[in-house]
């Protein structure tokens, strides 16, 4: 179905991976792991042809359905959700909207209505809604969200619908970056349960163990591709699989490395000892002959430099680190929050959990002060200073500074 062969990229001097191959077949289940940086989302672009490689070749068995989906959702349009799920073009658009002002008219008799249902269908309008309306329901859509248009949505409601788009295109090889950062967990769940019955190929990019876990599973179709030190390396089995067969393969690697060296250190003291000396001048030159014709054993890779930083302790809080107290919270006619109390304390690790769009990012929002409270109280505790990071990270940042 696919092939990447000899594929090797870098970025000036660095090199992300070299001479990279491997091939994914009808049915797989691949998943592509790494530390942040290492090349992962640059492999799905040379292999989308969304860039070049600097040598190799990427082959696709002729008729394979490719459907991508990347990291972040491109800018919203004003195309609905039900649109975008469907795949709507400008043509099934305007057959809708000339189909919905006919009926409406009362002309479902006409030869234009006639006319207008036949091209609809042509296209595979009627076939795919239903099944769209399935798949979104799925990722948790309300009948009521299909015919919202998706610039009044969030980013991750966005994705979802880009999410259902290819669920119902079916291609022949899914390609997920990332999939699962906008999902709640009961989505999640039911994303993962589709994708194992999935009729095609399915190749991911992610870091949640136990989402690749469920993935993958036991039934020996799922794989781990590991990009690291520029080379890739292919696990069979689950993510769990994985880490057991790396740690084996690096045990057995080291083992055979101190062998060969402790061998290598006593031919050497040989050479050095008796090679001057005539009488065992042939012997050493017979060990040092041995010594070049050995097939070196590397060394396993080392783990990738990592930065190590100090960060400065904060001056002690009071034992209350902040209070909401009555709290409530609207968008226009939208209660979220009705009176809410909530005190965190020094020392306390939270997490909110719920189904997207329940008000967890506002709930934090609050905390944090970005958002004011319309009604209630927010009480930061002594010697409290708040930091904020947000789902959006682009929006906290200012794109003309450095990294540092």
């Amino acid at each position: 179905m696919l092939s990447v062969s000899n594929i090797s990229k870098s970025y000036g001097a660095r090199v992300l991976f070299d001479d990279v191959s491997f091939s994914i077949v009808k049915g797989d289940r691949a998943a592509l792991v790494g530390a942040n940086g290492v090349g992962k989302s640059t492999l799905f672009d040379i292999i989308l042809g969304l860039e070049e490689s600097d040598s190799g070749t990427i082959s696709l068995n002729r008729g394979t359905r490719l459907g991508f989906l990347p990291q972040e959702a491109g800018e919203a349009d004003d195309r609905t959700v039900m649109e975008i799920a469907v795949g709507v073009t400008l043509e099934h658009s305007k057959l809708r909207r000339v189909l919905s002002e006919l009926e409406c008219a009362g002309q479902t008799d006409s030869e234009e209505y006639r006319a207008t249902c036949a091209r609809y269908k042509e296209l595979g309008g009627y076939e795919m809604e239903p099944k769209a309306a399935k798949i979104l329901k799925g990722l948790a859509f309300r009948e009521s969200d299909f015919f919202k248009p998706v610039s009044a949505l969030s980013g991750g409601w966005v994705m979802r619908s880009h999410i259902a788009r290819l669920l119902v295109m079916e291609p022949d090889l899914l390609i997920l970056d990332e999939p699962t950062n906008h999902l709640d967990l009961e989505t999640l769940i039911w994303f993962q349960n589709y994708l194992q019955s999935y009729p095609g190929a399915v190749f991911v990019i992610s870091h949640d163990r136990s989402f690749l876990n469920a993935l993958l599973g036991s039934e020996g179709r799922g794989s781990i591709m590991e990009i690291r030190n520029s080379r890739l390396q292919r696990y069979r089995g689950n993510y769990d699989d994985y880490c057991r067969q790396r740690a084996e393969r690096e045990a057995q690697q080291w083992a055979a490395y101190r062998n060969q060296q402790q061998q290598i250190a006593t031919l050497q003291r040989f050479v050095d000892r008796f090679g001057a000396k005539a009488t065992k001048a042939s012997q050493a030159q017979s060990k040092l002959k041995q010594i070049e014709r050995m097939e070196l054993v590397e060394a396993p890779e080392g783990a990738e430099q990592q930065m190590h930083i100090e960060f400065p302790q904060p001056e002690r809080s009071g034992q209350s680190v902040i209070t909401l107290h009555g709290v409530h919270h609207a968008y226009g006619d939208l209660k979220v929050y009705n009176g809410i109390d909530l005190e965190i304390e020094r020392g306390e690790r939270i997490v909110f959990i719920g189904p997207n769009g329940a008000g967890k990012s506002t709930l934090l929002k609050l905390l944090a002060g970005v958002l004011p409270v319309q009604q209630g109280e927010r009480r930061l505790g002594l010697k409290v200073s708040c930091g904020y990071y947000s789902q959006n990270r682009i929006d906290m940042l200012t794109p003309s500074n450095t990294v540092l």
